[in-house]
């Protein structure tokens, strides 16, 4: 099941600093090759993993070629997954309480 993309940009917003301009393009490239990645996925589901060439009276069947571009894309976004720095945000709510209560 796909995710949403606008959801995978929330969240990956969400998780580094914002105000480092070089992590929030990291985040766009990474969207972008999200993008990229599920049309050819796309393209290739619709067409077949295996093309049938035809060459004068040659005839045989090869690998689709955008299967070498979606591996490409993939081991791009899996090293940008590994660069991008994420920040570690406080989730524990605020109770109202201090350290010196326990005192």
């Amino acid at each position: 099941m796909a995710v949403s993309i606008v959801r995978l940009k929330e969240q990956l917003m969400n998780s580094i600093d914002t105000t480092d301009l070089v992590e929030v393009e990291k985040v766009e490239r990474y969207i972008d090759l999200v993008k990229a990645f599920r049309k050819i996925n796309k393209t290739i589901t619709k067409e077949g993993e295996s093309v049938t060439i035809k060459n004068g009276t040659q005839v045989f069947v090869k690998a689709h070629p955008l299967i070498s571009e979606r591996n490409k894309i993939n081991s791009s976004l899996i090293a940008l997954g590994r660069d991008i720095k994420f920040v570690v945000k406080n989730t524990i709510p605020d109770t109202g309480y201090n350290k010196s209560d326990l005192t």
